[in-house]
């Protein structure tokens, strides 16, 4: 009898083995190409995995209510993203005329999401028969399987082929280009104020900035006042040697505001001394000089480029409808003819229900309300709930100018000067999402009201690699 028993132990404990087996090479996709020991452990198969790429306010907002709403043991939980944090980008100009310290505006991915495996690398291809996609990262890409596929991967910033763009535009799409333009900029007035020749200094102390959307109207606001104050560092250098340029194709500046937002912004701008050049775009790039469609020609080693962004190359490798480069969906966010696929932010044209069926805008806004919608809807798929269109409320605009001054209208109130600025600050406050994070962007707007700016450079990005596809990874990705 006991041998018996134990005879029948061990067939138990062998079909298990084989059992075992045979999910760990269903699982097989998870794993590095190259055998590497770097892939995710073998999951159990029972469970369907939801693989969300883009750790911005959209993915983590679909993660976030995943992790809510779904049991512990529904699905397995996965997000592939270039970075561990989430960037709050609104603020990106702020690092940049150093009110705000680089880290407090990342969010951190771990601490947000307790139940998510996060896998740090750039998916670049995505395969909707297999149910995998491909994901590079620092030890080279494999192929990861999943029953669910969120695409929220954001956007890169938007460029044309315009000659010496790519070569000397700078951009302000994340963290490293933030840092790195301060770090230029203070440069271009080192190399000012030792400069004997005034054209030159003229030239170095020269920063046109194109595109007056919310980016590119903060950015030149702030930096305006940013420069000016810094000139008490540099004695050789009087205020006329600093010209900040604004320039846009559009006819006024935030033009996709209502025109009192946009005429508020133009007057700060004015009183601090910022050339607003409607109706121009830039036509040639050089080291030393920018081109205008006017016929003019700058003399300046320095082009920001804020014209907006551009959706992330991997929707086209999804092979279902695009409307601009970005992934056309349904209400409910799924991918028509992409089962189990569902898109949001930047990275898909949205129908806005609000708006007769119109792609919803690429803001902030959208992303995080999206999240919520996506994280419903998917949820529903796997049985938790019931999906619904996704519907959107507009709250209304922010645009911070820096030094108490600021543009808003929420809930349609017309708001200018400190109580925008209130309003504004409050809102960014809020949208930060954790507790840390406000605390240490609170402490740092205190601290640059109360003492001056610390004028240094601080060297993390070598001007080699100072290129907007340099800093984006644009390269990543296989045409």
């Amino acid at each position: 009898m006991k041998n018996s028993v134990a005879l029948a132990r061990t067939a138990r404990m062998i079909e298990a083995l084989r059992q075992r087996g045979a999910d760990q090479a269903q699982d097989v996709t998870a794993r590095p190409e190259d055998g590497s020991a770097g892939g995710a452990p073998p999951r159990d198969t029972r469970r369907p995995r939801v693989v969300v790429v883009g750790g911005g306010f959209a993915g983590l907002g679909v993660l976030r209510h995943l992790e809510a709403r779904l049991p512990a043991d529904a699905a397995d939980l996965e997000l592939v993203s270039p970075t561990d944090h989430l960037l709050y980008t609104s603020l990106l100009p702020q690092v940049c005329a150093g009110e705000v310290e680089p880290r407090h505006l990342a969010i951190p991915l771990r601490a947000s999401l307790r139940r998510t495996t996060l896998r740090t690398g750039h998916a670049v291809d995505v395969d909707t028969a297999a149910r995998t996609i491909t994901v590079v990262d620092g030890n080279g890409s494999f192929r990861l399987g999943w029953d669910r596929l969120v695409l929220a991967p954001g956007s890169l910033t938007r460029t044309f082929d315009i000659p010496g763009l790519a070569q000397y535009g700078l951009g302000l799409k994340n963290l490293a280009e933030a840092v790195y333009l301060r770090d230029h900029v203070l440069r271009q007035l080192e190399y000012a104020s030792t400069c004997p020749d005034p054209a030159e200094r003229r030239a170095r102390g020269t920063f046109v900035v194109c595109g007056a959307g919310y980016t590119g109207t903060e950015l030149a606001a702030q930096m305006r006042r940013f420069t000016l104050d810094a000139l008490r560092y540099f004695p050789r250098l009087a205020a006329d040697d600093v010209r900040w340029i604004l320039l846009d194709r559009a006819p006024r500046v935030l033009p996709e505001l209502d025109e009192t937002l946009g005429a508020g912004a133009l007057k700060v701008l004015r009183d601090r001394g910022v050339e607003v050049w409607p109706q121009t775009s830039v036509t040639r790039v050089t080291a030393d000089s920018v081109t205008l469609s006017n016929g003019e020609t700058v003399p300046a080693h320095t082009l920001v480029w804020c014209t907006g962004v551009t959706p992330n190359p991997l929707m086209e490798k999804v092979g279902t409808e695009t409307s601009k480069g970005r992934l056309v969906v349904d209400e409910r966010l799924n991918v028509p003819g992409a089962a189990g696929v569902f898109a949001l932010g930047d990275a898909a044209a949205v129908p806005d229900v609000t708006r007769g069926g119109a792609p919803a805008g690429q803001t902030a806004q959208h992303a995080v309300r999206q999240g919520a919608a996506a994280g419903r809807n998917i949820a529903a798929s796997l049985g938790y709930g019931k999906a619904s269109p996704y519907r959107h409320r507009d709250l209304g605009f922010v645009v911070d100018l820096g030094a108490g001054d600021a543009v808003a209208n929420p809930l349609g109130l017309h708001l200018s000067g400190a109580p925008a600025a209130l309003v504004t600050r409050t809102y960014h406050l809020l949208a930060l999402g954790t507790g840390t994070n406000r605390a240490h962007v609170a402490c740092d707007w205190l601290l640059a009201a109360a003492f001056p700016e610390q004028v240094v450079q601080l060297g993390f990005l070598p001007p080699p690699h100072a290129t907007i596809a340099e800093i984006e990874d644009t390269r990543l990705y296989p045409n």
